[in-house]
């Protein structure tokens, strides 16, 4: 009687042990999903922004159709980016569809601003400074949210990849997640905020 109380005891410690491995590896992945969210709602303010911004250059930079639409387009594909990444956090291909739609978005804004500087009468129309103010101040925002949105990516990583926890993220499905990293030939375009200079 007293060897089944022992086996019972035995297995109840080794149940709560699991248990905690378990709890563990779920709030590490809600805390990953939580930051993404810190990112989706950062890019969705700069998504709203763009077509006002947009608007505004229209109608000083007649002769820059292609620009403007080039950035209406890479709007369109981020948010495609974006909506694919929302749905599965962490997945890669979710990951790097989102980073590279958001490199050539800041590029298409790069090359908007840049072009912008010709036009003295758009760099001093005040919704132009206004708009392009939030824009720089938005893209702050989205560089934090990334870095805490990977900050607790490695955080859940480090957790299902530590003994004992690796054997049980395997057994429960616990899959690695990925960084929101920038391509490599996008980096340079993506590292700094576009610049503003009116």
């Amino acid at each position: 009687m007293v060897g089944f109380l022992i086996f019972i005891a035995v297995l109840v410690v080794i149940g709560l042990w699991v248990a905690g491995i378990y709890n563990g590896l779920v709030i590490s992945r809600n805390a990953y999903k939580n930051a993404f969210a810190q990112i989706d709602v950062q890019l969705q303010r700069r998504f709203d922004l763009i077509p006002n911004l947009v608007e505004v250059a229209r109608k000083y930079m007649a002769h820059e159709r292609e620009t403007l639409e080039a950035v209406i387009a890479a709007r369109s594909a981020a948010q495609s980016g974006l909506s694919a990444a929302k749905a599965n956090p962490g997945d890669p291909a979710a990951m790097a569809q989102l980073a590279a739609a958001q490199g050539q978005l800041n590029a298409g804004l790069g090359r908007l601003l840049a072009v912008a500087e010709a036009y003295p009468e758009l760099k001093a129309n005040e919704n132009m400074l206004q708009l392009t103010e939030e824009l720089t101040s938005t893209e702050n925002k989205v560089a934090f949210a990334r870095q805490a949105f990977n900050d607790a990516v490695m955080a859940y990583n480090n957790k299902r990849e530590v003994f004992p926890s690796a054997i049980f993220a395997g057994i429960f499905g616990f899959l690695a997640a990925t960084l929101l990293d920038i391509p490599a030939d996008k980096q340079a375009q993506v590292r700094e905020a576009p610049k503003v200079q009116f």
